[in-house]
């Protein structure tokens, strides 16, 4: 009987030494009915984020039944932005028995030794919105960050005619994501004589915090005409619309969440480039699951477009955040025509 547990354990262990370096547990193993995803995004109290999760349940759902896997979501964002805290937390997705991790990372510096300690210990990566592109993760799901940012600048510079002094709002200064829409958002700049960029202003990824540099720079420089706004931060507040200040100034911004819709109706920011935040997690479930459970090729950019949205069809979009599961959505722009 000895014996016989000697040779199992020596059979154990020479199936654990055959598995590939980054193949999912779960194909380790054989197989299984239970599949796992660790979400690990910027802020876990950001509107964006939690449209993104949302989004992730839904795909997990429809999967779940069509697979015959019962696929769950574990949510490990934490509360405020912090790299290390994702690296940690990465770690900790490997440990707790994740098949797989999705990530937005703050600060891929912090995190690309996590995510490739994860992908050699077996459990796959895929990033989306802010990109790791050093590390070991499999495929990436989020829009062209230099072209959102020229086409930020595209937009703001036909609102201002073409000449006036712009300011860009960017959020975490460490975000790479971040980074390459301001470079878009100068770049594009470049082929318009009459814009001058003033400054990039950084701060706390929160509205309120948000808000109060765009209100702080404005009276501070009060020859700033426009914001290129490289992500809408502030306006999930109300306090924009009610400053003095900007009473004569275009924004233009990434984001058309339900409560940004009010600065498009009001003609603050006359267009905003919406990010479909939902399809973050529902698109990159579905990638993980083709990929990682069902061993199909993908893409290591999966892209994703901009959704202009104006007061011509300030109704159709509202609709469709309706129809991804916002339940904040203002009456008043369901009933707009298409």
């Amino acid at each position: 009987m000895r014996t016989n547990r000697i040779a199992l354990l020596a059979l154990a262990l020479a199936l654990a030494a055959c598995a590939k370096p980054g193949e999912p547990k779960a194909a380790a193993a054989g197989g299984g009915k239970n599949f796992k995803i660790a979400m690990i995004a910027k802020s876990s109290t950001n509107p964006v984020f939690i449209s993104a999760h949302t989004g992730a349940d839904s795909a997990a759902k429809e999967l779940s039944a069509s697979l015959g896997v019962n696929i769950t979501i574990d949510w490990m964002t934490p509360p405020s932005e912090d790299g290390q805290v994702q690296a940690q937390r990465i770690a900790d997705a490997v440990n707790g028995g994740a098949n797989a991790i999705l990530v937005s990372t703050s600060d891929a510096g912090k995190v690309t030794g996590a995510i490739n300690d994860a992908v050699d210990r077996g459990v796959p990566v895929m990033m989306f919105d802010s990109d790791a592109p050093d590390s070991k993760r499999f495929s990436f799901y989020g829009g062209d960050d230099m072209a959102m940012g020229r086409q930020v600048m595209q937009e703001l510079a036909a609102q201002m005619n073409d000449k006036g002094v712009v300011a860009i709002l960017a959020g975490n200064q460490n975000a790479p994501n971040l980074q390459k829409r301001v470079e878009g958002v100068k770049d594009e700049a470049k082929k318009h004589p009459g814009i001058k960029i003033l400054n990039v202003f950084n701060h706390v990824e929160t509205p309120q915090e948000a808000a109060a540099e765009v209100i702080r720079a404005q009276n501070a420089n009060r020859n700033i005409e426009g914001w290129a706004m490289i992500g809408g931060w502030p306006l999930f507040t109300q306090a924009l619309l009610n400053e003095p200040s900007l009473a004569k100034v275009k924004i233009v911004a990434v984001d058309a969440l339900p409560a940004e819709l009010s600065y498009v109706d009001k003609g603050l920011a006359p267009v905003l480039l919406a990010q479909p935040t939902f399809l973050w997690g529902y698109e990159s479930v579905k990638v993980i699951m083709d990929h990682v459970y069902s061993k199909k090729d993908v893409p290591a950019h999966v892209q994703m477009d901009l959704v202009r949205v104006s007061k011509d069809n300030l109704g159709t979009w509202a609709r469709q955040l309706k129809a991804w599961g916002f339940t904040d959505v203002d009456p008043a722009y369901l009933a707009l025509p298409k």
